[in-house]
C-alpha cells in the first residue's frame, strides 16, 4: 500500500524535474524575459514581447522597439517615460520586419542583428575578443563582457542622438540627430578640429559650425581650443563640463532626477528632466533660446521669421519644397541666367540675413556700388547690406536665412526682372525703392531697369494702383499661409518648447486685486520700496508666503510692469525667485513672487547687516548672471533682446564692487545717476587701460578692509564696462559673461 504514494511522489519529482529543463533550455535556445543579461547562444526575437532585458532598478529597457507594426529598431529606452523615450538605437536609420528579425549573442563572442530574412542589420566587433555576455546597467549602458567581468563592447562609445549622465561625448563618439518622421537629419554635436565642442550642420552641400557664436573666436566664446584632450560628459546632478570649458547646468541641479541631454532633430540641443509622476520630460537647460539662430532648420532659400512664434517662410518668387519637412527648404520659381540677355532686379527683404556663404565683403561702400558688383557677378545670388556699417556681402547661396526686428542688415535677392513684372507691379525709374510699409515686415521692391522710359502720369498712377492691388493680395496671402502654418504645427521642424511653457505656467496665476489685497492683509507688512512701488509680505489661499511688488504709479510703471511680466514671469532658475503670479485689473498693477526669508542683496549690501565678504559678493556675481542667461527667451513668444537686462546685471557689478546703490553716484557728479554712472564706467576702462593697480583699493567698498582679490575684482570691473555700453549692440551676451566669470573661478 506504501508503493503507490512512493511512485507517484517519484513520478512528480520527474516531472517537475523535467519541466526546469525545459525552461532553462527554453531560456538558453530562446528569448529571455526580463532579466538584466542576455548569455552567449541565447537570442530575443521579435516575435515575442516579452523578449526584453531590463537594467537592475527597472530604469531602462533593451529589446525590439515598434516604431510601427512592421518597422522595430533594437534599442534602450526609458521604462517609465510615458511615450518609451529611446536613450540609444543599433539600427535606427535601418529598421527590421515584425516578423522573424532576431538579435543574438552568438557564441563567437559577437551580438548580431538579423532580419526576417537571415540578413546581417548590424553586429557588435567583438568576436576575436570572447564575450560571454551582455549586461543592461542602470546608467543605461549596454555592455558586453568576458569571463572575467571586463568591458569589450558598450554602447556608451556608440551615442545616437541622445547622452545620459555619465556616457561621455569624446572625438570619436559624437551626437547625430534623428526623428522618427525625418530619418535623415544634418546636425551634429562634436568636436572640431581646433577641439571646441560644437553644434554643426553638416549638410550634402555645405557643412558650418553655428554653436559656440561662429562670428566669435574661441576666447570671446570663453573656449579653450587646442586642448590635449577631447571629452565632455553630464554628470548624475544635473551639470555638463567639457575639455573646452563648455560648461552648463540644469535648472533643476541636484540629485535624484532623470536626465538626458540630446540633440533634436531641429538641430537645438536640450536637457530634458523627467517628471516622476506623469512620466513627461521637462526642459530644463537649452543651447538656443531663439531656434532662428539654428543654421540650415528652414533649408536651402527658407527664412526663419517669428510671427510672433518661430516659423518657417519662403521669400518672394519661391516655394516651398515640401510643407511637410521645412529643412527642404524652398525653391525659385524662376531661371537666373548668365548669358546677358537677361535683366535683373532685386526683391529687398528688411532686418534679413543670410549667415556665411560669403562670396565677397566690400566694407565701406555704397549701396549703389554693392548692387552693381552683384549684377556683374554671375554667382552671385544675393546680397546684404548693412546701413550701420555700410558692409557689402555677396552671396553665392542663400542659407542660415533668418529676419530678426532690429537687425541692421537687408537682404537683397536678384530675381529675374521679368519676374518682377508678372508679379510686383512697380514704377519703371531707375534704381526706383518702393517703400511699402503695409504691415509691420516692411517689404521693398529694387528695380534697376536702364532702359525704362516714362509713359505720363496716367500709366503711372495705372502701375501705383496695380502696385497697391497686388500688394494687398499677397497680404492676405500671407496670413492665410500663417494661419495655415499654425494649425499643422506636425509639418514644421520648429518644435517651440512647450515643455519650457509648462514650466513656467504651473507656477503661474492671474491674481485678482482683491485676493492679493486680502493676502497682503491691505498692504500692511511693507518689505520695502523701488522707483515705481512698495513690495508687501503676503500670505496666499493655499498659505504660500508671496512678496507683492504694488506699482505706485501705473502711468510710469506700465513698460516696467511689462517688462518684469514677459521677462521674470518666464524665469526657472535655480538661483531666482519663481513668478507666483500678476494682477492687471482695471488701474491695478501687481507683481507676486515667491518669497525669500534671507532677505535681499541690497538690504545685506547697504544696511546694517552683517557684511558681506568678497567671496560671497563673487558668489553672487556669478549667481546672479547664470539667472538672466537661462531663462528669459524660453517661454518667449517674441524675440527678446536679454541685453537690456545685461545693462542692468553690470549695476549690480558695480555695487558688489563699491558697496554703495548706483542712485548714490550722482551726489559726487552732476546730480544725474546716469551720467555718473557713464563717467565712472568711463574712469574704469582708461584705469584699466593704463595697467596701475594701486587705485582698486580705494575704489573697493572700505568696509572690507582691502581684503579682496585683486584679479577678481579687475574681471567684475571689466564685465561692468562692458555690459555698461552705451550701445546695446556691444555689449556682452549674458551666456559670455557667465563663461567668462566661471572660467575664472575654476582657475583660480
Amino acid at each position: 500500500m506504501m508503493l503507490m504514494p512512493l511512485m507517484a511522489a517519484s513520478c512528480l519529482m520527474l516531472i517537475l524535474a523535467l519541466l526546469v529543463t525545459f525552461s532553462i533550455t527554453a531560456n538558453t535556445a530562446g528569448g529571455l524575459a526580463h532579466t538584466s543579461y542576455l548569455k552567449k547562444g541565447s537570442y530575443l526575437s521579435v516575435n515575442r514581447a516579452s523578449d526584453i532585458i531590463q537594467s537592475p532598478d527597472g530604469t531602462f529597457s533593451f529589446g525590439f522597439y515598434n516604431l510601427s507594426s512592421t518597422a522595430f529598431t533594437i534599442s534602450i529606452w526609458f521604462t517609465t517615460s510615458a511615450d518609451r523615450t529611446i536613450a540609444w538605437s543599433a539600427n535606427r536609420d535601418h529598421p527590421v520586419h515584425g516578423s522573424g528579425s532576431e538579435v543574438r549573442l552568438n557564441k563567437d563572442g559577437t551580438m548580431v542583428l538579423t532580419d526576417y530574412d537571415g540578413t546581417v542589420v548590424w553586429q557588435t566587433n567583438t568576436s576575436s575578443k570572447g564575450a560571454d555576455y551582455a549586461e543592461l546597467m542602470d546608467s543605461g549602458n549596454l555592455v558586453m563582457k568576458d569571463q572575467g567581468g571586463n568591458i569589450l563592447w558598450q554602447s556608451f562609445d556608440h551615442p545616437t542622438d541622445t547622452l545620459l549622465p555619465t556616457q561621455p561625448v569624446t572625438a570619436s563618439a559624437k551626437l547625430v540627430s534623428t526623428d522618427l518622421s525625418h530619418p535623415s537629419s544634418y546636425y551634429t554635436l562634436r568636436f572640431d578640429d581646433r577641439y571646441i565642442l560644437s553644434l554643426a550642420y553638416d549638410g550634402p552641400d555645405i557643412s558650418n559650425l553655428y554653436w559656440p557664436n561662429p562670428d566669435f573666436s574661441s576666447w570671446l566664446n570663453y573656449r579653450i581650443s587646442y586642448n590635449s584632450s577631447r571629452r565632455g560628459v553630464l554628470d548624475n546632478l544635473g551639470q555638463f563640463t567639457a575639455s573646452d570649458n563648455t560648461s552648463f547646468v540644469s535648472a533643476d541641479w541636484g540629485p535624484g532626477v532623470m536626465r538626458r541631454l540630446t540633440l533634436d532633430h531641429d538641430g537645438n540641443l536640450r536637457l530634458y528632466s523627467l517628471n516622476d509622476s506623469d512620466g513627461r520630460w521637462l526642459i530644463s537647460w537649452m543651447a538656443f533660446s531663439q531656434p532662428c539662430e539654428i543654421h540650415g532648420i528652414c533649408g536651402w532659400n527658407g527664412i526663419c521669421v517669428y510671427t510672433p512664434v518661430p516659423a518657417c517662410s519662403c521669400p518672394p518668387g519661391y516655394v516651398v519644397r515640401d510643407p511637410t519637412d521645412w529643412s527642404k527648404g524652398c525653391i525659385p520659381k524662376f531661371n537666373l541666367s548668365c548669358s546677358g540677355d537677361q535683366q535683373m532686379g532685386f526683391v529687398s527683404l528688411p532686418q534679413t540675413d543670410f549667415w556665411g556663404s560669403d562670396l565677397d565683403y566690400i566694407p565701406m561702400t555704397s549701396l549703389d556700388a554693392c548692387t552693381t558688383l552683384c549684377l556683374d557677378t554671375c554667382s552671385c545670388l544675393a546680397f546684404e547690406y548693412k546701413s550701420d556699417s555700410n558692409g557689402c556681402f555677396l552671396k553665392s547661396v542663400l542659407l542660415n536665412g533668418k529676419t530678426v526686428p532690429g537687425y541692421p542688415g537687408t537682404a537683397h535677392l536678384k530675381v529675374p526682372q521679368s519676374f518682377l513684372s508678372e508679379t510686383i507691379s512697380y514704377v519703371p525709374q531707375n534704381s526706383e525703392i518702393l517703400d511699402c510699409n503695409a504691415s509691420s515686415a516692411k517689404l521693398e521692391v529694387l528695380v534697376f531697369n536702364p532702359d525704362a522710359h516714362s509713359n505720363g502720369n496716367s500709366t503711372m498712377w495705372h502701375y501705383y494702383y496695380g502696385f497697391l492691388a497686388a500688394l494687398f493680395l499677397i497680404e492676405v496671402c500671407f496670413i492665410a499661409f500663417g494661419w495655415w502654418f499654425m494649425a499643422r504645427k506636425q509639418s514644421t521642424q520648429l518644435k517651440i518648447c512647450e515643455e519650457g511653457y509648462r514650466m513656467v505656467t504651473d507656477h503661474f496665476r492671474n491674481f485678482t486685486y482683491k485676493e492679493l489685497r486680502e493676502a497682503t492683509k491691505n498692504f500692511k507688512d511693507e518689505l520695502g520700496h523701488g522707483r515705481y512701488g512698495s513690495v508687501y509680505k503676503g500670505i496666499l489661499h493655499d498659505k504660500r508666503v508671496v512678496a507683492v511688488k504694488k506699482l505706485g504709479d501705473v502711468k510710469q510703471g506700465e513698460d516696467e510692469f511689462q517688462t518684469e511680466v514677459s521677462v521674470i514671469g518666464r524665469i526657472y532658475h535655480m538661483n531666482l525667485v519663481r513668478v507666483r503670479g500678476v494682477c492687471s485689473e482695471r488701474k491695478h498693477r501687481l507683481l507676486a513672487v515667491e518669497y525669500v526669508d534671507n532677505g535681499s542683496l541690497a538690504m545685506f549690501l547697504f544696511g546694517n547687516h552683517r557684511l558681506l565678504q568678497w567671496d560671497q559678493r563673487y558668489k553672487i556675481a556669478v549667481g546672479v548672471a547664470k539667472g538672466g542667461y537661462a531663462a528669459p527667451e524660453w517661454a518667449s513668444s517674441i524675440p527678446i533682446n536679454e541685453k537690456v537686462d545685461v545693462y542692468s546685471y553690470g549695476v549690480v557689478l558695480i555695487e558688489l564692487v563699491i558697496g554703495r546703490r548706483a542712485s548714490e553716484l550722482a551726489a559726487t557728479g552732476t546730480g544725474d545717476a546716469e551720467v555718473a554712472m557713464r563717467q565712472l564706467v568711463w574712469t574704469i576702462r582708461e584705469k584699466l587701460k593704463s595697467g596701475d593697480l594701486s587705485w582698486i583699493i580705494h575704489f573697493v567698498d572700505p568696509k572690507l578692509n582691502g581684503n579682496i582679490v585683486h584679479s577678481e575684482v579687475l574681471l567684475m570691473l571689466e564685465v561692468a564696462a562692458m555690459c555698461l555700453e552705451k550701445e546695446r549692440n556691444q555689449r556682452p551676451s549674458m551666456n559670455d559673461i557667465v563663461e567668462k566669470l566661471q572660467f575664472r573661478s575654476c582657475n583660480k
